[in-house]
């Protein structure tokens, strides 16, 4: 059974920075696909980043030029960096096991991933 655990989130002044973290366990492989999606109340999930098993990376373009995800293979990790928050960066952030190589189509989606509990990122103005 996968599991995965986010921490790291907080609140933090609208410019400010904060790095998530993610930990798995029960991957059979190390070559899946990972990923951060968000949700904000009343909204729908955004696929805000994405690194597949080869390391290419993919951003939404709300976030391009501020948030950098990054994984740590030998320690099974994975980060995403937030510089330059935003109030509409507010969120409830999650990691994402996506059950795929790559960061194809809507990885974020329901049933395409497997997900933690999540992490709250308050950003205050």
């Amino acid at each position: 059974q996968v599991q995965v655990m986010e921490s790291g989130g907080g609140l933090v002044q609208a410019g400010g920075s904060l790095r998530l973290s993610c930990t798995t366990s029960g991957l059979i492989s190390d070559r899946h696909a990972m990923g951060w999606f968000r949700q904000a109340p009343g909204k729908e999930r955004e696929g805000v980043s994405c690194i597949n098993y080869r390391g290419s990376t993919t951003y939404a373009d709300s976030v391009k030029g501020r948030f950098t995800i990054s994984k740590d293979t030998a320690r099974n990790m994975l980060y995403l960096q937030m510089n330059g928050v935003k109030p509409e960066d507010t969120a409830m952030y999650y990691c994402a096991a996506v059950k795929s190589w790559y960061c194809s189509g809507s990885w974020w989606s329901n049933g395409n991933n497997d997900s933690g509990q999540g992490t709250q990122v308050t950003v205050s103005s």
